[in-house]
Order: C-alpha cells, then structure tokens, then sequence
C-alpha cells in the first residue's frame, strides 16, 4: 500500500493504546488525541517545499532554510476531524482551516453533505483533510470529492485509525491522495465501526457517548 503511511513512533503508538481503553476520560482522550495530531503532523509535512532566505544570526548572516509557497490548508471532517487540529496548528499556527460537514446515514452507511467553507486558492496550497477515523471511506470520499471540485490538487488525508475497508474505498476513488495514519486496524463490524478501534471518536472527545 504505497499511498498509506503508518506512522509507527513508539510514542504514538504508546499515546493509542491509552486512547483505546474504554476508562479514559473525556479530558484524557481530547489531551492524548492533541498530543498525537502534533506527532503524526511532523510526519505528514515531510514535503512542504523549502527555499534559501537571508537571515542574520547573532554572529553572521547565512543562507537558512524557510517555507516555500501558500500557507497550507487544514480541512476538517465536522465534527469529530476538529480534534486534530489543535495539535496541527500548535506546529503550523499559520495553516489556513476550512470544515466540510458530512454525517453518516445509519442505514445505508452513505455521507451526507449539510456544510463546506474552505480557504481561497486551494489549488496553490498543500492541503491535508483531518478525521480521526478511515472507517468505510466514503465521507473521507465525499470529502475530497468537494476539495477537487474547489480547486485543491495537493491533498493528503491524516486520520488517527484506519480500516483497510477504508483504505481500500480511498485507493479506488483517490489513488492520488496519500494516507496519513497511526494505525491500521483489523476490519469493520457490522455496524461500520473499526475493530478493535476505540468507539465513536466523536462521543468520546465531546463526552457525548
């Protein structure tokens, strides 16, 4: 799977298994969730492009690295993708942030639009689409689908756990969009949630579960 990424730090993994059990607390869960948006960002803006600035130093003046192009774009999935972005833009406090709003339908598993206010230009600017789950893939789908309509070819999808259905469904529809994850877990149940998973990442973060 050349477009999925797991990104296998010990401390991600180590901050996961924590999130996993069913005991945490919802202030515990919303903590570790921000800690590890922070990790799994520095792995996903590996090729943000660079350029020579010159810069003085206490001592010299230097040729010293600095970002090159737009500010990136962060999209969240509402609502449960809004728990990404705090760690994100601890890193990057400059990125742009847009919301597509895209719920579930219970019966036939399909998203639903009710919202999207993304930033301008998306085409100029690398843009990475937050949700904490890859689960059947196809709001990640319907989500993307939006963003290439609006312009936006740089994409890249970070999420906190997928499902190889998930990754699968992206593949097919997206083969272009690299897949950022902490870790790929074993299937989907019959109600479309990932197993082993961690519950509904939504309920957990909001304490509405």
């Amino acid at each position: 799977m050349q477009h999925l990424t797991i990104v296998d730090h010990p401390l991600v993994q180590h901050k996961l298994s924590i999130m996993r059990q069913k005991d945490v607390s919802t202030a515990g869960f919303r903590r570790l969730l921000r800690e590890i948006s922070l990790l799994l960002a520095y792995e996903i803006t590996r090729e943000l492009e660079l350029t020579s600035t010159r810069i003085e130093t206490p001592l010299c003046e230097m040729d010293a690295p600095m970002l090159e192009g737009k500010k990136l774009a962060l999209i969240s999935i509402l609502r449960a993708g809004n728990g990404l972005l705090d760690g994100i833009l601890e890193l990057i406090p400059g990125a742009r942030v847009g919301f597509v709003g895209l719920y579930r339908d219970p019966e036939t598993l399909k998203p639903v639009e009710y919202y999207c206010k993304v930033p301008r230009e998306l085409d100029a600017r690398m843009t990475i689409v937050v949700d904490p789950m890859l689960a059947t893939g196809n709001s990640s789908v319907a989500a993307i689908n939006m963003l290439k309509e609006r312009g936006a070819k740089n994409l890249r999808f970070l999420c906190l756990l997928a499902a190889p259905e998930g990754v699968a469904r992206m593949r097919e529809a997206h083969a272009d969009v690299p897949i950022f994850t902490a870790a790929l877990d074993e299937r989907l149940d019959d109600h479309g949630y990932i197993v082993p998973g961690l519950g509904d990442a939504g309920d957990r973060m909001f304490g509405t579960k």
